[in-house]
């Protein structure tokens, strides 16, 4: 279990990139959504001891991580936003490497877990190529094969699918499910069909803050009668988005299908729907928009 208690987080020039964040995330898959700009790299940086919060305490079973971070970094596997590596090493000796410096000393146990870990993720095959020739998704694939090494506890994946061709992805999210049976897995991301087709908890994260948790069918529950939908013209765009609360647009045989909220029928030809988890996601942006503005006013 890792438990975070009122983690904020101020940068040196004032901006405040967590604001007073708790959770508890269970062993499984959980997923933390928010937009880009929300705060989930920060958090996730300082769950992997990259960086020290302005204040809060973060526990991992009976570790505390901001007391003793080398406990929790001989139990972590982590695959930052940005993964950079040699690219002109292969993919066997990379991982070699890495292992190494994971403190895998003996050569035949080297052996072991490259060649286990090669197979695991798919990238047999191709083990002896340099990863500057590799796919966006077989990169993503050896990501995931080094922050496997030594078999940690906890695994945080940060925005993993951004940019992978639906094939990649759905191999890349398999391939996470099976991993997340029996560890604590994060996986940061703002898209939202990820956290929906893997993780049986999540939260939303938004400017800082934790604005929504639970698991998503009791979210998508909690929004019923809430989300209502109506097909017009493009053109009236504009005059609906000020005359109700548009929560998400999309174009439909040259017309355009909205989803507004409203806590009742707003009438004038709109139906209910059942709402999704993107609606969720969508009326949880808008929600934290209506409250700012009314506090900037």
């Amino acid at each position: 279990m890792l438990e975070l208690k009122n983690v904020s987080h101020i940068y040196s020039n004032g901006v405040r990139a967590l604001n007073d964040v708790t959770l508890s995330i269970p062993k499984g898959m959980f997923g933390l959504l928010g937009p880009n700009g929300a705060g989930k790299s920060t958090l996730m940086r300082t769950v992997a001891t990259l960086q020290t919060p302005t204040s809060g305490v973060i526990q991992f079973d009976d570790i505390d991580i901001l007391d003793d971070p080398e406990a929790l970094r001989r139990r972590l596997g982590y695959l930052p936003q940005d993964f950079g590596v040699y690219p002109r090493v292969s993919a066997y000796d990379m991982l070699d490497h890495m292992a190494v410096l994971k403190g895998i000393g003996s050569k035949g146990q080297r052996k072991d877990t490259v060649e286990t870990l090669l197979n695991q993720v798919n990238l047999w095959d191709v083990r002896k190529k340099a990863i500057a020739g590799f796919s966006g998704g077989m990169r993503q694939r050896f990501g995931i094969a080094q922050a496997l090494i030594g078999n940690p506890d906890l695994i945080i994946v940060d925005e993993p699918t951004a940019g992978l061709d639906p094939e990649e992805r759905n191999r890349f999210l398999n391939l996470l499910a099976e991993i997340g049976e029996n560890v604590v897995v994060i996986l940061s991301t703002h898209i939202v069909d990820d956290v929906s087709d893997l993780c049986p908890r999540m939260a939303v994260l938004v400017a800082g803050q934790i604005k929504l948790e639970g698991s998503p069918a009791e979210l998508i529950e909690r929004a019923r009668g809430t989300i209502w939908a109506k097909t017009i013209e493009r053109g009236q765009l504009e005059q609906y988005g000020s005359d109700y609360e548009v929560i998400s647009t999309r174009l439909f045989a040259g017309n355009t299908i909205i989803h507004v909220l409203s806590n009742t029928d707003p009438g004038n030809g709109f139906e209910a729907v059942d709402g999704g988890l993107e609606d969720v996601y969508f009326s949880t942006l808008a929600a934290t928009r209506r409250r700012d503005t009314a506090q900037a006013a």
